[in-house]
C-alpha cells in the first residue's frame, strides 16, 4: 500500500505523525499533478474545481517527491521537494475545507475515498506544527515493494 513519508528541517523526532492510512492521499497527490498534463480521473478533475472554482493554489499539495531514489535526477527531486511549512498547512486547510463543501464533484471524492479528506487535515495540521517551530517539510511517497 502507498503511504506519505514527511521529513523536516530541522529533524524534529519528537513530530506528530499520520494516524489515519495515506494511501488516498498519495493517488490524489499523483492525479492531481497530472491534471495539467489533460489526466481525466476524478480526483484530477477535483484538482481542477479546487484550482479554477475555489481559487486554491495547490503547488504546495503538488510538491512533493518519490522517496525512493535511483538515480541523480531521483535525488535533485527528492532535494526540490523541500517546502515552506506554513504555506503548505494553509494549502491543506483550504482544501480540507473546500471538500467538506456541498460541491457535487468534491462529494463524490469524498465518498471514493473516505480518507481523503482526514489525510489532508493531518497533512495541515503536521505542517502547521513545524511552521510553528520555523522549518520546513518534505512530502515523499513510498510504494509497496511486489515481490
Amino acid at each position: 500500500m502507498p503511504r506519505i513519508v514527511l521529513d523536516f528541517d530541522p529533524a524534529q523526532p519528537d513530530a506528530p505523525a499520520f494516524e489515519s492510512d495515506t494511501g488516498d492521499l498519495v493517488f490524489f497527490l499523483s492525479w492531481a499533478f497530472s491534471a495539467r498534463y489533460g489526466a481525466n480521473h476524478e480526483m484530477s478533475i477535483a484538482a481542477l474545481v479546487l484550482r479554477s472554482e475555489y481559487k486554491i493554489d495547490l503547488l504546495p499539495l503538488l510538491t512533493f517527491a518519490d522517496r525512493n531514489v535511483e538515480d541523480p535526477a531521483d535525488e535533485e527531486a527528492l532535494e526540490r521537494a523541500w517546502q515552506d511549512a506554513a504555506q503548505l498547512a494553509e494549502c491543506c486547510e483550504r482544501v480540507h475545507e473546500a471538500l467538506g463543501s456541498d460541491e457535487k464533484r468534491l462529494a463524490t471524492l469524498r465518498e471514493e475515498y473516505p480518507a481523503l479528506r482526514q489525510n489532508i487535515r493531518e497533512l495541515g495540521q503536521i505542517a502547521a506544527w513545524i511552521a510553528e517551530r520555523g522549518g520546513r517539510v518534505r512530502v515523499t511517497y513510498e510504494l509497496e515493494e511486489v515481490t
